[in-house]
């Protein structure tokens, strides 16, 4: 069933948005004090996610796996332009400011430099579309779904933002940075620096926000040490300043060490709770004796994989009946002695790579003869792979038959020496 992966990324594009808004929400509340800008900067995710699928909808995409990849990757990002706008037109308005000139101050100021910070992100994606082949037809959406929702988050930040400042904020009362402090709270606690605390809202809450402000007021007296310390720190590295550099880039070069431990790949792992095994006994075994290897090698597999993860296993034995020519399959069904096994996990399994490593190594033991090779079984596997069965595919043409055979068994042989080769 390959549309789990699908509503995988639905759901990945979901959650990561509900957490993003979540804990946009809870800075914002925690620095501002103000729900009214909670509220304001929540709204600008779904908007710049349905903007960006217009935009990939005028230009012919659909909503797959690589468009909601991007969207993705996008969502924790959303939110910086709208923050930066409330948060200077925070500041603004804690000048004293008329509310609809500290809004145009505001958003004067950093129209600019959110303009970049936002090109930036985009820029990175560019060279993607320079791709050619099956890899542009992959990442060229993802790239686009990343680049339209930047670019409309900024949008947003520069129209929409502002509005609903002015809506909000019109009956909520301005402070200024030096207005008197709320009654039975002392003004030195409120006054943190860049921190801003809208004090005529805090006072005019109600019963029910207290427990809201008391924890807001607890986190302004530990940011306010956090900001202490930090320029006690700040201000001893700079005393230091020879040292530290050095230090610093001695650290930085020690960690180009661990590029050679770190594993290569082309594109990541991806555990889709299935796998498919192909089986070849020897050449001319009845279909009758391969259908009894089939059942022998299903009852290794339950009993490496537990009973209750296992969702389903489903055999094709022999040559397939289609209309479609062999040479267009991938399993490498050509006799009566191949079969394919799919067996699909449930949800909570363990790592499926691991099933696949036990198997593997089980399988090749107890049936010697018999060739075992695991083929891709999710459908994003199967995509990097372009069709082919194995990442590797290597092709060897020539007018000699023995020849070929000959060179292919070398080319195997010495292949199978190379550390993490399997299913050569």
């Amino acid at each position: 069933d390959q549309s789990l992966f699908v509503r995988a990324a639905v759901n990945d594009v979901i959650r990561e948005g509900v957490i993003a808004a979540a804990l946009t929400a809870l800075m914002i509340l925690l620095f501002l004090g103000s729900w009214r800008s909670t509220v304001i900067i929540a709204l600008s995710i779904p908007l710049s996610v349905l903007a960006s699928l217009a935009a990939l909808s005028a230009l012919g995409e659909t909503i797959n796996l690589m468009t909601l990849g991007g969207l993705a990757l996008a969502v924790g990002i959303l939110v910086d332009d709208a923050t930066v706008e409330i948060e200077n037109v925070h500041r603004q308005m804690a000048t004293g400011k008329p509310l609809e000139d500290a809004i145009l101050d505001g958003a004067r100021e950093i129209a600019l430099p959110a303009f970049v910070s936002t090109l930036c992100i985009c820029i990175v994606f560019v060279p993607i579309f320079f791709l050619t082949g099956a890899a542009r037809h992959l990442f060229v959406p993802l790239a686009e779904a990343v680049v339209f929702a930047m670019l409309a988050s900024y949008l947003l930040s520069r129209t929409l933002i502002p509005t609903l400042v002015l809506w909000f904020y019109r009956n909520a009362g301005l402070y200024t940075a030096h207005a008197p402090p709320a009654a039975g709270m002392p003004d030195p606690e409120w006054e943190t620096g860049g921190t801003l605390i809208r004090k005529r809202e805090v006072a005019r809450s109600s019963r029910w926000m207290g427990p809201f402000t008391a924890v807001q007021v607890l986190f302004e007296r530990g940011f306010q040490s956090f900001r202490d310390g930090y320029r006690h720190l700040l201000s001893a590295l700079l005393h230091h300043r020879v040292g530290f550099s050095t230090g610093f880039l001695v650290f930085c070069a020690a960690s180009w060490l661990l590029y050679a431990e770190l594993g290569h790949d082309f594109f990541p792992a991806v555990d889709g709770g299935q796998i498919r095994l192909h089986l070849r006994a020897r050449t001319g075994t009845r279909i009758e004796e391969t259908v009894r290897l089939a059942d022998a090698v299903e009852r290794v597999i339950r009993e490496e994989i537990p009973a209750e993860e296992i969702a389903g296993m489903l055999d094709n034995i022999g040559i397939p009946t289609s209309g479609i020519a062999l040479s267009y399959s991938n399993s490498g069904l050509i006799g009566t002695g191949d079969a394919d096994i799919l067996v699909s996990l449930r949800e909570g399994h363990g790592p499926t790579s691991d099933y696949v490593r036990r198997l593997r190594a089980r399988l090749n033991r107890e049936f010697p003869g018999t060739l075992f090779y695991f083929l891709p079984a999710d459908i994003v596997s199967q995509t990097v792979n372009f069709g082919l069965p194995a990442p590797f595919d290597i092709q060897i043409l020539g007018r000699d038959q023995v020849a070929n055979r000959a060179l292919a068994a070398r080319l195997a042989e010495r292949i199978r020496s190379v550390p993490g080769a399997v299913d050569v």
